[in-house]
């Protein structure tokens, strides 16, 4: 039995996502101590953003008549799938980037879906417990002003729980650029109680991946 865990903060010694992943695993260990985690850093090991138009195009090419590249390309979306099929229990933790998803994400879920076991038409992960641990700089829910502007929570929800059939649990911390960017000084009481919030919920979805799998 073991945990994959998947990372994409570019700050690894600062990142709060990666804080709230440490969480969620910290629960899985005490759970099942003799048991492994297997890790993938996209910031340290980044998927090369030519890896997946080889991966798509190998499809079409006869196995004979592939380039290296698409080989080595084809052999590299095999291991992630094997990553994730091979772990029995799933953890990501992603920031938001510029409004949008991590390109060190997207790049590795994009090449990982050419693998024909998670494509669409693929069962392998279907109702796999998962977590996702996501953080975002400032405050994009119901009622800010910049309402909406988290175009990468809404998008890994749905690869992951409806594409891949997750059975996902997701946690999340807004305001983490509370204290570092001074014009959010205001909102420093509710940055402390949100911080709370989703280490709390981090440690109840990390005791349930554990005790579902």
């Amino acid at each position: 039995m073991s945990l994959f865990r998947l990372d994409a903060s570019i700050l690894p010694a600062t990142s709060a996502s990666r804080a709230l992943g440490d969480i969620v695993e910290a629960e899985w260990t005490a759970a099942h101590p003799d048991r492994g985690v297997v890790r993938r850093d996209l910031a340290t090991a980044p998927i090369p953003a030519t890896a997946w138009p080889a991966a798509v195009t190998a499809k079409f090419t006869p196995e004979a008549d592939r380039s290296p590249e698409q080989v080595e390309a084809v052999a590299l979306a095999t291991r992630l799938a094997d990553e994730l099929i091979s772990a029995d229990a799933l953890l990501f933790t992603v920031p938001l980037y510029n409004f949008g998803v991590s390109q060190h994400v997207k790049t590795w879920f994009d090449l990982a879906y050419t693998d024909p076991r998670i494509d669409p038409q693929g069962t392998a992960l279907q109702g796999k417990p998962a977590v996702l641990a996501t953080v975002l700089g400032g405050n994009y829910g119901e009622g800010t002003p910049k309402e909406g502007w988290d175009h990468s929570t809404g998008w890994l929800e749905r690869v992951f729980a409806d594409v891949w059939g997750l059975d996902l649990r997701v946690v999340t911390r807004p305001f983490t650029l509370v204290g570092v960017n001074p014009a959010l000084d205001a909102f420093s009481d509710l940055a402390a109680d949100l911080k709370q919030q989703a280490e709390e919920s981090a440690r109840a979805h990390g005791r349930d991946i554990a005790s579902a799998a």
